[in-house]
């Protein structure tokens, strides 16, 4: 049998031992290397190549002479010589013999649009559109960058803290029934510090105007203060004239502080376990809610047992507040809510009204104007977020550059509670 033949028989492609000489090892490793770049060529460099390695590919592109031993092959050139060698192209060749080709490129394309989709679903989020100082701790994250390099890892550990965001303020549970209760049994997952901690005391920090906690004691208060603690009874909110029908526990003590013209202040306690109390049902009821004890304290002031209902947050609304602003409208309450006009006030007000289903009172942008015009020399409002409720409101507060305390627009509130203060007096009960 002749060498031709023997070459037939055991080559199942003519030209597959040709293909297949070691020497030619580095120049498919190269070309595979470029193609894999997703970018295109027409050139390859190879080298340094030793004398056999420099014989090989003499051989493969029918050259009269040695190449340097640093070469710039053309693309083109080599795939005439692959074709006519074996009937099949330079990618089919060294994928058979290095491996699958890539696309570096086309994987950075990949991943960046995946790191873009990511970032703005977290900017677009109900939860961060809601409260819009949370628009800073999504920069943050975003500055971060990706947890272990994994877009799909920083997309569930991000879905974990807004989850729990979400949550809160919580219900004065202990940090792991908390965490148990809002992530699936997974009761240690906001342990002190694990990632997911840390991500939502950040966001926590950056809600209130806070420094990010360093402290195990700082981050324990931390979340104290967004009802994670083991405490029904330090959380409380003012109420008055508020006077539900019923024999439950706080319908009795709201009813009789309101009727001796006093606020009541109630605790997580109180509101966690109400009993038994109704509202009129002929027509909603309305329940104003203000940030400040002062306007409660002005509003009992001037109508005495007449004083219709009213809820006090007392700055950033606590668990109890939250909680007893739900159960009123679940009742059939309509909340309305009023607070500072500055930069504070406002997300303190966001916050209300993405906690609850309270709708703004007096907030509006042209609300704030007449208040400025009334008050034209207040402090500066600090740093200043958007308003969802009226997109107009920030900006004019930046132009003006001025805070109106709730106080400020006091006899503005208690005239228009005075339209209602008759209906509570003396027999009436909400």
């Amino acid at each position: 049998m002749t060498t031709a033949d023997t070459t037939t028989a055991t080559d199942p492609e003519p030209g597959a031992a040709t293909l297949r000489r070691p020497e030619l090892l580095p120049l498919w490793q190269t070309v595979h290397g470029r193609l894999s770049s997703g970018r295109p060529v027409t050139r390859v460099r190879l080298g340094p190549l030793d004398e056999t390695q420099r014989e090989a590919l003499a051989d493969l592109l029918g050259l009269d002479h040695l190449p340097d031993p640093r070469p710039s092959v053309a693309l083109a050139r080599l795939e005439e010589a692959v074709t006519e060698l074996s009937g099949r192209t330079v990618r089919e060749v060294v994928a058979a013999l290095v491996g699958p080709l890539g696309d570096r490129a086309g994987e950075r394309r990949r991943q960046d649009d995946e790191r873009a989709g990511l970032w703005a679903w977290l900017a677009g989020h109900d939860t961060v559109r809601a409260q819009p100082v949370l628009a800073d701790w999504a920069a943050s994250c975003r500055a971060a960058g990706l947890v272990g390099g994994s877009a799909e890892r920083t997309r569930t550990l991000l879905t974990d803290a807004l989850k729990v965001l979400a949550e809160l303020p919580g219900q004065a549970e202990p940090l792991p029934v908390f965490a148990a209760r809002v992530l699936n049994g997974h009761a240690h997952a906001l342990d002190d510090g694990t990632p997911l901690s840390t991500l939502v005391l950040r966001a926590l920090a950056t809600l209130y105007g806070t420094a990010a906690p360093q402290s195990a004691a700082e981050r324990r208060a931390l979340w104290s203060r967004a009802g994670v603690a083991d405490d029904e009874l330090s959380a409380t909110v003012l109420v008055g004239g508020l006077r539900p029908s019923g024999d439950g526990l706080l319908a009795r003590v709201a009813a009789v502080c309101a009727e001796a013209g006093q606020a009541a202040s109630l605790t997580l306690a109180h509101v966690r376990t109400p009993g038994e109390f109704t509202l009129p049902a002929a027509l909603a009821p309305v329940v104003h809610v203000v940030e400040n004890p002062s306007i409660l304290a002005l509003a009992l002031r001037r109508f005495g047992a007449c004083c219709p209902p009213l809820v006090c947050t007392s700055g950033w609304p606590n668990s109890a507040a939250i909680q007893l602003l739900r159960i009123l409208a679940d009742r059939g309450a309509a909340l309305r809510y009023h607070g500072d006009f500055d930069g504070e006030g406002i997300r303190i007000a966001a916050y209300v009204l993405d906690k609850t289903p309270a709708y703004p009172w007096r907030m509006t942008v042209a609300d704030y104007r007449a208040a400025v015009v009334r008050n034209p020399y207040g402090p500066r409002p600090g740093r200043i977020t958007d308003a969802p409720w009226d997109p107009e409101l920030a900006e004019a507060m930046a132009e003006h550059g001025t805070a109106v305390v709730e106080e400020l627009v006091a006899d503005v509130l208690l005239e228009d509670l005075a339209g209602t203060a008759q209906q509570e007096c003396p027999s009436s009960r909400l």
